[in-house]
């Protein structure tokens, strides 16, 4: 098997372990201060967990897509190094945000600058094929 899929499957895995472990926070502040379900708020510390648990999932939506094709069409070292960095980040952003909400912007900008960085990858990766199309 090619490195190229086997990066990108093991950080894909390790983001649904990242989001498992968001959500184990989100559980574990519910009961901690008696947040009832559906309630989304209630108590800071709760309220920050949630966040952080709804900003990873909508951060791991555009993430995924980008890494994947990163990886398959362009230069699958690099798609690497920026996911293992998005999700260092991701875990940084995560517990930062869950200590205190100024300390989550580091995390999130490193993630981003590398999300930025894959699908830059992804789009000139896909440009030489889709200029021999016509």
């Amino acid at each position: 098997m090619s490195s190229m899929p086997l990066h990108a499957a093991i950080i894909t895995l390790l983001t649904v372990v990242l989001v498992a472990l968001a959500s184990f926070h989100v559980g574990r502040a519910r009961g901690k201060h008696g947040i009832q379900a559906p309630a989304t708020s209630g108590h800071p510390d709760f309220d920050r967990a949630f966040r952080a648990h709804m900003n990873t999932i909508e951060q791991v939506v555009m993430f995924l897509p980008c890494l994947w094709i990163a990886s398959l069409y362009g230069n699958a070292q690099y798609a690497a190094w920026l996911g293992f960095l998005w999700l260092a980040a991701r875990l940084w952003f995560l517990f930062g945000y869950l200590a205190e909400a100024k300390k989550r912007s580091y995390g999130f900008t490193i993630a981003s600058i590398a999300n930025v960085a894959l699908l830059i990858q992804a789009f000139w990766a896909l440009l030489p094929p889709l200029l021999h199309l016509g």
